[in-house]
């Protein structure tokens, strides 16, 4: 199965379940909801909850036993991206094409959408039918490391406070490592917890992960310098207004896209190793290939 297949198959399913757990929390009819349904529904390529999904198929478990922690996952991703929009943080007007929540709802509004998606986001796990108590505690405490401020956080922190000063390039990697790598690294984490998946197998999706989420970052910031804003949805040329260290800035494009590349090849490397140990792994490593052309210029 390639990746559109499987995106084809899975991701109607997901998109409905992730509605479904909105529904339920909070009334359509309260602008609450609109606000959070705006930027959760409002597109994207469910990078993460793919990730979790297909790492379950690769372990050939029950995909649909991860739909919570997908939920969760794209929950809190969701409302980082509102906040990261706000104007207090990088101020922009534009998100996959579509004006940002706050430019929509209001600035008030639109943090407590992002407010309301992560508390919501623990409270999915919490109470999901499909995962042992066990699994539920694990996978709360390792979504809130990723997430809080030894995670995502710490990696937003870092990047605010490095608009002050230019960093040096492994520096740029740990920020990273943290603000979009932690996140990414949870999403294989969280498979491979469901699935029960072996060391060997868990290490080698940890490596790929990390891999991803470095590759993921410099493609991001490639984006803004080389394309325009009908391709990227967003406003571009907005990390060098605001002075961000970007691996452009600090390799120059060139540099990036040769770092990027490298980076690419290191994930492709776990993947074949992957393929390697896995009885009829092809098909499904397919997804996971694919998957780094999102992330190739």
């Amino acid at each position: 199965m390639n990746l559109r297949e499987f995106q084809a198959e899975w991701m109607p399913r997901f998109d409905a379940y992730l509605y479904s757990e909105l529904r339920a929390a909070v009334p359509e009819q309260e602008n609450l909801h609109k606000a959070m349904a705006y930027s959760l529904m409002g597109g994207g390529k469910r990078i993460r909850p793919l990730l979790v999904l297909a790492t379950l198929a690769l372990a050939g478990r029950e995909i649909s036993d991860g739909f919570a922690a997908a939920a969760a996952l794209e929950y809190i991703h969701t409302y980082s991206l509102i906040h990261d929009d706000l104007p207090a943080m990088d101020d922009d007007d534009y998100r996959r094409g579509r004006l940002t929540s706050h430019k929509v709802f209001g600035e008030s509004t639109a943090i407590l959408a992002g407010d309301a998606l992560l508390t919501a986001a623990f409270e999915i796990l919490a109470e999901t039918p499909t995962l042992s108590a066990d699994k539920k505690i694990r996978l709360i405490a390792l979504l809130a490391k990723a997430a809080g401020p030894d995670g995502m956080i710490a990696g937003q922190m870092d990047d605010v406070e490095g608009e002050e000063k230019r960093l040096t390039i492994e520096e740029l990697k740990q920020v990273h490592d943290k603000k979009t790598g932690a996140l990414i690294r949870f999403s294989v984490t969280a498979g491979c917890l469901i699935a029960e998946a072996d060391g060997s197998f868990a290490r080698e999706m940890e490596q790929f992960s990390r891999h991803l989420g470095l590759a993921y970052q410099i493609h991001n910031d490639l984006k803004d310098v080389v394309l325009d804003e009908a391709q990227t949805g967003k406003t571009t040329h907005h990390d060098a207004d605001l002075n961000k260290n970007t691996y452009p800035s600090l390799l120059g494009v060139a540099g990036a896209i040769q770092e990027l590349n490298t980076v690419i090849g290191q994930a492709e490397g776990c993947l074949e190793r992957l393929a390697a140990r896995i009885d009829d792994a092809e098909n499904k490593i397919d997804v996971f290939r694919e998957i780094l052309d999102y992330v190739r210029i």
